[in-house]
């Protein structure tokens, strides 16, 4: 995991070289803990998530202190599962390594977990389509096993072939979900190359 990754003016993350972005929802809540510039480490807001081939993105309608969104690569992404709680909003719990720079040292950095909570109608689109593309990307990078020890680079989900999933994915009426069978235009504008730690603030390529 990462925080705060470039975003675009409008709010959406400045792509990696070949990256997809499979689909935005809106209208969810995200919770994850051990952020160390958050108060007591922990933070909880709404806003959108952006799904892709190499990574989740949320961003904050609102920043919570320094932070204003959370970027977690599917390679460092381990023990989801999907909750629906009977008094409460349907969730997907899962944990996710963090993305350390090259320079610093791996036991510094501690496990995420987090949740992501549906706030606003169904997800029948969502939750498929994503636990089908976290298997995809395993199924073309079994060597990249999230552990203690993982340095494996994030971006080896790019050569994830999504294109045949997008266009037989289930459309649930229910689910605010959108769907992109054609990437926005901006996306070929700027591309990232690299992960590596943003400062505290909107920033573009």
């Amino acid at each position: 995991m990462a925080s705060n990754p470039q975003l675009f003016p409008n709010g959406a993350p400045v792509p990696f070289v070949n990256e997809m972005l499979v689909l935005t929802r809106e209208g969810v809540e995200f919770e994850v803990d051990k952020i160390p510039s958050a108060p007591g480490g922990h933070v909880k807001a709404q806003g959108i998530i952006y799904l892709s081939n190499i990574r989740i993105v949320f961003v904050a309608n609102e920043p919570v202190g320094s932070l204003f969104a959370f970027d977690m690569p599917l390679l460092y992404i381990h023990g989801e599962k999907f909750n629906q709680p009977i008094f409460m909003c349907n969730n997907i719990s899962a944990h996710v390594e963090p993305v350390v720079p090259e320079n610093q040292h791996r036991a510094l950095y501690s496990t995420h977990s987090f949740k992501i909570r549906f706030k606003e109608g169904g997800c029948g689109t969502f939750i498929p389509l994503f636990f089908n593309l976290i298997a995809t990307v395993r199924r073309f990078n079994p060597q990249s096993v999230p552990g203690a020890d993982s340095r494996s680079d994030p971006l080896q989900a790019r050569q994830t072939p999504v294109e045949e999933m997008m266009k037989h994915a289930y459309v649930d009426p229910n689910d605010p979900t959108r769907i992109f069978l054609q990437q926005p235009n901006q996306e070929s504008q700027l591309r990232r190359r690299t992960y590596q730690s943003q400062p505290a603030e909107h920033t573009s390529i």
